[in-house]
């Protein structure tokens, strides 16, 4: 039992290390796409994460939705299938 007494401020530690560098940023990155797929509106530009471009012509709110216009025509998709990070870079303001 005294060994073990040792190992708990370590064991602790790595929890607390694991928790502010894992788990912290992977709650705030889940909160982020949860609030871009919410603020979606008609007109926006967006990439898939399979890497299609479109632009978003109908949201429905109903069954988490959205109607994605692309060269090819209509697509629908579900809105957790836009990749946050992409469409952020594609509607980036030119330097």
């Amino acid at each position: 039992m005294e060994a073990f007494s040792g190992q708990l401020p370590f064991l602790l530690m790595m929890f607390v290390v694991i928790f502010f560098f894992m788990i912290l940023p992977a709650q705030r990155r889940q909160k982020k796409e949860k609030n871009f797929a919410t603020n979606l509106k008609k007109g926006d530009r967006v990439i898939t994460k399979s890497g299609i471009h479109a632009k978003v012509v109908d949201l429905n709110d109903a069954n988490n939705t959205c109607v994605l216009e692309t060269m090819a025509g209509k697509i629908k998709f579900d809105r957790s299938a836009i990749s946050m990070e992409l469409s952020q870079k594609l509607n980036a303001p030119k330097k």
